[in-house]
């Protein structure tokens, strides 16, 4: 993950000056997400807006995609972010080889767990109304991100860890987890002919606004907008959804509540649109993920250089990781338990 440079708010009140949103305007760094520099603005003459200064992974070109499906959501009556052009009538502009946007800002609260079975429902719903409004969207995507689920290929850069860093301090610890790992993923199953289909790409629980009443009213954080089969987009979702613990702890598990209440939601909206097939491939494709992530997880662990880490809680990222992957290794093995159960609530969820 290329890191950046801290954006300070000088950068950011030079940006602002390419957009017509008045001289009186104040603006705020805000803590959201992990890749881009985020601030707020406030001003009386104008609402508030999201301005942001993209993280190199993303070229400019991902906010013409951006456009075209938060136009077409607006249109099916979904509530969404939307780009707001600069002064010469651009989506972004760029200063100093850095992206910088500006977006409407929604009123809402983001969560980092699901509190309870209602928000669950609500989530799974909303996102069944995102899927469906996305179904007819004839829309060739400018920015593309290779190989976002290539899981045999994370899987790789896992064991080119393991020859490369034999004598990392924490090998032993990462070496067990990761050949158990390894023997499993030599029986994933086959995901390459199902559809590629419009999907949001990072379906996380934080990536969802609330309303007060705890209805899921909007996602955000739309840098990963694209094709994706349906079940790594909705294994992704119900990983982070359904793991009462997060990311940062070596003891989870899947809550089947949580996970039968967002399926519930999602399954009375979109239904319509799965093939047995997809369904099929539902639970197989949320286990994927998850072991997915603790390969990338395990990997980092040693080669420390791509997720960051709580400088407050660990001494180097290496330590962080290891957690991130027991924790993602965990949630696998509760997963693969329940398999059956799990499969009962996906069958009543799309019958």
């Amino acid at each position: 993950m290329p890191k950046l440079l801290p954006a300070t708010l000088e950068d950011a009140k030079h940006a602002l000056s390419h957009w017509d949103i008045g001289t009186d305007t104040h603006i705020e760094a805000i803590s959201i997400g992990n890749l881009n520099a985020t601030f707020k603005t406030y001003s009386l003459d104008h609402p508030s807006y999201i301005l942001q200064r993209l993280n190199p992974i993303f070229s400019p070109s991902v906010n013409e995609d951006i456009f075209a499906v938060t136009n077409h959501l607006a249109q099916k009556g979904l509530l969404t972010p939307k780009l707001i052009p600069t002064r010469d009538h651009n989506l972004s502009v760029v200063i100093d080889e850095a992206c910088w946007r500006l977006q409407t800002f929604i009123e809402g609260s983001c969560y980092s767990q699901l509190n309870g079975s209602i928000q669950a429902h609500s989530v799974g719903e909303f996102v069944g109304r995102f899927h469906l409004a996305l179904e007819d969207l004839n829309y060739s995507y400018h920015f593309t991100r290779s190989g976002v689920h290539n899981t045999q290929r994370h899987v790789e850069r896992l064991k080119l860890a393991l020859d490369a860093h034999k004598d990392h301090r924490l090998f032993t610890q990462v070496a067990p987890l990761a050949y158990e790992l390894l023997k499993d993923a030599e029986q994933l199953p086959d995901f390459s002919k199902l559809p590629l289909k419009h999907s949001h790409g990072d379906l996380k629980i934080n990536n969802v606004l609330f309303s007060p009443s705890q209805e899921a009213i909007c996602v955000i954080d739309l840098d990963t907008l694209g094709l994706l089969t349906r079940p790594f987009e909705m294994g992704d979702a119900l990983r982070s959804w359904c793991n009462p613990a997060g990311e940062d702890a070596t003891e989870t598990y899947v809550d089947i509540d949580l996970f039968e209440a967002a399926l519930q939601g999602y399954g009375e909206i979109a239904r319509p649109l799965w093939s047995k097939e997809e369904v099929e491939f539902l639970l197989p494709g949320y286990q994927t993920i998850i072991l997915e992530l603790a390969a990338r997880f395990l990997a980092d662990a040693l080669n420390e250089s791509y997720f960051g880490y709580d400088r407050s809680r660990f001494p180097a990222s290496g330590e962080h990781n290891l957690l991130r992957g027991e924790g993602q290794w965990n949630l696998y093995l509760d997963a693969k338990g329940n398999k059956h159960n799990l499969m009962k609530v996906v069958d009543r969820s799309f019958s």
